[in-house]
């Protein structure tokens, strides 16, 4: 027996000894297997992210050119009155007027309505049956919308820049970060949490709106609770309500195709609103809620006591309303378009070449800080100072006279420097608070990522609180994976609360709690079901076929500068690189910090057999998805791809009316803007043979979607259209993607 258990003892070590190996070499598998999908979860967040923040450098350079514009022009020229509007500068009426302009009564509501209808002072019923018709994707109608923004925009009025609250008796307050349109996601979070109410308070915190397709029911959500619990929900502005950005991010275009007939006097009244909005919230005099961050200047007395209504957007200093002798305000004129209908058919002259605008080599690459010191008089006070410049030349005072007028000059040019330093040292203030972020390293600097704002250290955040007695701050303005993030010796809390922000299974979203201890209590979730039916491969494959997609967009539009760094490898012109240095080539162009030597063969698929890249083979790869632009230029398309929402800004900028058409007149306005912004001419030929090609129907107009949709890219020969790599497209390709080895 004895010996029994011994042979048995041997023959169980052996096979445990077997067992442990296989154990130790699946662990390990396991663990490149996690790190490799890390790896791809980690450069695929680099993608979207830089991409992201590249657009947003964009459009402040662009705001940045047509502020320029509106600074060098005189106030009649044709230049300046393409652009002026957007700008807001000569509307001079009182708030009664505007009362006046938005005023619903005069919208019916046709018995077959069947959406939420609106009775005011609003009840907390009334409220919960508008947000189920907007969970069952039915809209409001536009007389009970303007109502509603009406009485919105009567209480902020009343609302300080900087709202404290507290959580005594026991109330736990919940902050909300980024919702960006997606009403999905508020929902959730109103279902795992709670609506609402006296006893559940909110802090939402900014970036309601733009990306996301439901930006306004979000809106219409939130002033609703704030009207009905005023004391209870506390809203912030984030960088994303103002004017300007919405023209780029879709909120413009959003409450335009959804209410055609009365889209603008919504947005005109919501631009008043954003400019309302409280900058930051503070609870318990111990945590500080803001949308950006701080700077090493951020000054909280100084905050809030800013008329924070001047800033209609966050982006340009305000400047001294001019006294234009108009017969009519801007606001009737705008109520005979809204009721009319009708489009003003004054065309404008051709715009005046590049280089007529002057120097201005620096704003292609500067923030907006490098424009806070440029506040020049308006117009009545240079004519003023020059008028009376010119009778002290003349000759036409006496000695004492002209003393007395040059002390009067001296004295009005002081007053207007006092006043222009101090409005920029307010714009500055706001502008850090809506746009700047955290970095590791002590110090601030300017933002040069996104242009505007700043980045501040971990001791700037200790001085910052320190200073004013807190412990905590809580920003939002940046997509985390996991939807939250503490940096600065947690210190800082970054909230975003938009899942699925860049793709499906991209990232979390997540809010906070604060009871009394102000412990933060962080809860996450993803609003969409289909990330909880994808494995990790699948869900990684599917993030990252989207960024891929979105790299090879960038790709094309950069063509020739990569062709250029092509030849450098290529010295014997034989229109072939190594894939090394087809990997460095690209990097140097994009300058992405992405790890091109993995992802060359997702990317460069038409080798030679020596292990060459054929370049100009790769490029034929990519291509416009329209036959009829074959004709077209190439480096015009090429240009178009690169600044393509550049130019969709643009393009409805220049659509005075809103109405998603331009007339080829607009169309032409239009390139010459863009050519103007790039510094680079466009022939008349170039566009007219891209206006031809465009108007397919010959009506005279263009759609402004339809033009923008027919330069979609098209991936000829790539892996991830023949469904041998992340292709995500039914469950079918799924399936057969979990057998693939190379992935």
């Amino acid at each position: 027996m004895g010996c029994g258990v011994a042979k048995s003892n041997k023959f169980h070590t052996k096979k445990g000894g077997k067992a442990m190996k296989a154990a130790v070499l699946i662990q390990r598998w396991y663990r490149q297997y996690v790190a490799r999908m890390e790896m791809r979860r980690r450069y695929t967040w680099n993608i979207f992210q830089s991409i992201e923040y590249s657009g947003e450098q964009a459009q402040i350079k662009l705001y940045n050119f047509l502020g320029y514009l509106m600074d060098n022009f005189n106030p009649t020229s044709t230049e300046r009155n393409l652009i002026s509007h957007i700008f807001r500068e000569n509307e001079v009426c009182r708030d009664t007027e505007w009362e006046r302009h938005f005023c619903y009564k005069n919208i019916e509501v046709p018995e077959i309505y069947s959406g939420p209808r609106l009775i005011f002072p609003l009840t907390v019923e009334q409220v919960a049956a508008m947000v189920e018709a907007f969970r069952n994707k039915r809209q409001l109608h536009s007389r009970y919308v303007l109502q509603l923004l009406l009485e919105t925009w009567k209480l902020l009025r009343k609302l300080p820049n900087i709202s404290r609250i507290s959580t005594c008796h026991s109330k736990e307050i919940t902050v909300c970060g980024d919702l960006h349109g997606q009403l999905e996601d508020l929902l959730l979070i109103f279902y795992k949490n709670g609506m609402p109410s006296l006893d559940r308070p909110y802090v939402f915190n900014g970036d309601f709106v733009d990306r996301g397709k439901d930006s306004i029911e979000i809106l219409l959500i939130l002033f609703a609770f704030l009207l009905v619990y005023p004391n209870d929900v506390h809203l912030n502005r984030g960088n994303h309500e103002d004017h300007i950005v919405n023209l780029r991010y879709g909120f413009t275009k959003e409450v335009l195709g959804k209410y055609k007939m009365h889209g603008k006097r919504i947005l005109k009244l919501l631009q008043k609103i954003f400019s309302w909005l409280p900058l930051a919230t503070v609870i318990d005099q111990k945590v500080l809620i803001l949308h950006g961050g701080i700077s090493n200047t951020t000054d909280l007395c100084l905050i809030a006591r800013v008329d924070r209504h001047k800033y209609v957007s966050a982006l340009r200093p305000p400047k001294k309303r001019t006294q234009y002798p108009v017969s009519q305000s801007s606001v009737d004129l705008d109520m005979e378009d809204d009721l009319s209908g009708t489009k003003n058919n004054q065309r404008r002259v051709s715009l005046i070449k590049a280089n007529s605008f002057g120097p201005r080599d620096g704003f292609q690459r500067r923030s907006l800080q490098d424009f806070s010191g440029r506040v020049p008089r308006t117009v009545d006070e240079e004519i003023e100072v020059r008028r009376r410049q010119s009778g002290f030349i003349k000759g036409g005072f006496s000695h004492s006279q002209g003393e007395l007028n040059n002390l009067a000059v001296s004295s009005a040019s002081q007053e207007s420097t006092d006043t222009a330093d101090t409005t920029v040292e307010e714009w500055k203030q706001i502008l850090d608070l809506l746009w700047s972020d955290p970095m590791s390293q002590n110090g601030c600097i300017p933002n040069e990522v996104r242009g505007g704002g700043c980045y501040w250290g971990p001791d700037v955040t200790q001085d910052f609180l320190d200073r004013h007695n807190m412990q905590l701050i809580i920003r939002s303005h940046e997509c985390k994976q996991d939807g939250y993030e503490f940096c600065h010796n947690r210190r800082v809390l970054t909230l975003f609360s938009a899942s699925n922000y860049y793709e499906v299974g991209s990232n979390r979203g997540a809010y906070v709690k604060l009871g009394p201890d102000l412990v933060p209590y962080l809860i996450q979730y993803q609003a969409s079901s289909m990330t909880r039916e994808l494995t990790l491969r699948k869900n990684v494959g599917k993030v990252e076929h989207s960024a891929l997609k979105v790299l090879r967009e960038q790709l094309f539009a950069h063509k020739s500068d990569l062709v250029s760094a092509f030849q450098e490898f290529d010295k014997d012109k034989t229109g072939q690189v190594s894939l090394n240095d087809w990997a460095t080539a690209v990097e140097s162009v994009l300058r992405l910090g992405l790890p091109w030597r993995m992802l060359r063969f997702q990317l460069a698929t038409c080798k030679t057999p020596g292990g060459m890249l054929d370049y100009q083979e790769w490029f034929q790869e990519l291509s416009i998805k329209e036959p009829q632009m074959e004709h077209i230029d190439q480096g015009l398309l090429e240009t178009l791809y690169r600044h393509r929402a550049t130019l969709e800004t643009i393009f409805r900028i220049v659509d005075l009316d809103n109405s998603g058409f331009i007339t080829m007149e607009d169309f032409r306005q239009t390139w010459k803007l863009l050519s103007a912004f790039l510094k680079m001419e466009i022939t008349d030929e170039a566009i007219s043979d891209l206006s031809v090609t465009i108007d397919t129907n010959q009506d005279g107009n263009i759609d402004i979607d339809e033009f923008m949709e027919a330069f979609r890219l098209t991936d000829k020969k790539s892996r991830l259209e023949r469904g041998k790599s992340m292709f995500m497209g039914t469950t079918t390709d799924l399936t057969k993607l979990e057998g693939d080895p190379n992935i």
